[in-house]
């Protein structure tokens, strides 16, 4: 059989753009994902190179200067730069889903205006729709917009912004006053602008320092304080007040793909780490992979990535067919997330003692497996996702 994560169907320039940017990953993020990991040091280098090959407009028109590949092309990508390093994939998550909101649902002007300096990298996209206090409820969001004449002054904390620090370019997700009934018709997504950087970095937003993790280093995780922050009614989303939760959840939902393609990087590292390291280790006069206890061990983690792959690319492929795919994209992140931890898991034992050293690259994607769980919505909740359209579905006569 081919090796594990192969999918069919693929064109030529599909086929092209995942050995060039595996290739890139084999030899300018691998070698050096433990040493930058170690010093929670930004890759630079490795962002210049994403950049030069384009992947930052992977997924925006060719209009506007970017590649207008699929979704299913830029979640490929994603499973081959998590299997280097996940905090990389990272830098290049969340400015994908501002750049496919904009795209989506953004004004003639405001695509103009963002997306061709998006497609460079010129401009990098954050996310922040969390909250201190907020957790899975998004509907009671306290940050809030009051209109005053031709801009709308912001107030409140936003929490778990990834590259809130290196970021040009926020959408944030915000509590206007539409006099919608529903809490969520209340919600307004904006654009917001700023230079990279911590601090005050314009008058009323402050991007306090990095929050430091037990994993996903390298890419800056941060807070968003909004403080008499003043920003033109231009700046809303689709100039379209009290829809900033439809245009949010088509984002997430498309970072539930992104997710589920991380899980399935990092579960293909800790597979190809193990198979290898079962081959070379010896015990009891023969390498442990030819004990029967190791093996199915592999078999058992080969089965789960191959699974998880499948269902990610099945998600993806739905979201590009114009379909509806919430189901879809929250079984697979729900399977890929669960599966990664497990299969990391596994590899860890089969490394033995050396698995808990700092040395070997097990004991990194050990602490990164954990995040995929979490990140775009926890497991309970793509659970509740996962129910809600089956009932919807199946729904008894």
């Amino acid at each position: 059989m081919a090796r594990l994560a192969q999918t069919a169907g693929l064109t030529d320039i599909q086929r092209e753009i995942l050995a060039t940017v595996k290739d890139f990953v084999d030899k300018e993020v691998i070698p050096h994902a433990q040493a930058l990991e170690h010093a929670d040091e930004y890759p630079a280098d490795i962002v210049a190179g994403m950049r030069e090959m384009g992947l930052f407009g992977l997924t925006i028109p060719e209009e506007y200067g970017g590649l207008g590949e699929s979704l299913l092309t830029y979640a490929l990508v994603v499973e081959q730069i998590a299997r280097g390093w996940m905090s990389v994939s990272g830098v290049i998550n969340t400015h994908f889903i501002v750049a496919h909101m904009i795209k989506q649902h953004g004004t003639d002007a405001q695509k103009r205006h963002y997306l061709p300096r998006m497609a460079t990298g010129e401009v990098r996209g954050a996310f922040s729709m969390s909250e201190p206090d907020l957790g899975s409820d998004v509907a009671a969001i306290k940050t809030r917009a009051k209109r005053d004449g031709d801009e709308y002054v912001i107030d409140g904390a936003k929490m778990w912004l990834t590259n809130g620090g290196s970021s040009t370019l926020i959408a944030l997700l915000a509590r206007t006053d539409e006099g919608a009934e529903k809490p969520h018709r209340n919600l307004t997504a904006f654009l917001v602008d700023k230079p990279a950087g911590f601090g005050e970095v314009v008058p009323g937003l402050t991007i306090p320092g990095k929050i430091e993790k037990m994993g996903y280093k390298g890419v800056d995780t941060t807070e968003a304080v909004f403080d008499g922050y003043r920003i033109g009614a231009d700046k809303v989303l689709g100039e379209a007040p009290g829809q900033g939760f439809g245009f949010m959840m088509d984002g997430v939902e498309v970072g539930r793909v992104n997710v589920a393609a991380r899980a399935c990087g990092i579960a293909i590292r800790a597979f190809e780490l193990a198979v290898d390291y079962a081959q070379q280790r010896r015990t009891f006069g023969k390498p442990i992979a030819e004990h029967q206890a190791i093996a199915f061990k592999l078999a058992e983690m080969a089965t789960k990535v191959e699974a998880a792959h499948l269902m990610t690319v099945n998600a993806a492929r739905l979201k590009d067919s114009g379909q509806r795919n919430d189901v879809a994209a929250g079984m697979a992140k729900l399977l890929a997330s669960e599966y990664c931890a497990e299969v990391t898991q596994e590899a860890f034992r089969i490394h033995g003692g050396y698995g808990y050293s700092k040395e070997y690259e097990i004991e990194r994607l050990m602490r990164e497996a954990p995040f995929l769980l979490i990140g775009e919505g926890t497991s309970e909740i793509q659970k509740t996702i996962i129910s809600r359209g089956l009932l919807r579905e199946y729904r008894a006569r």
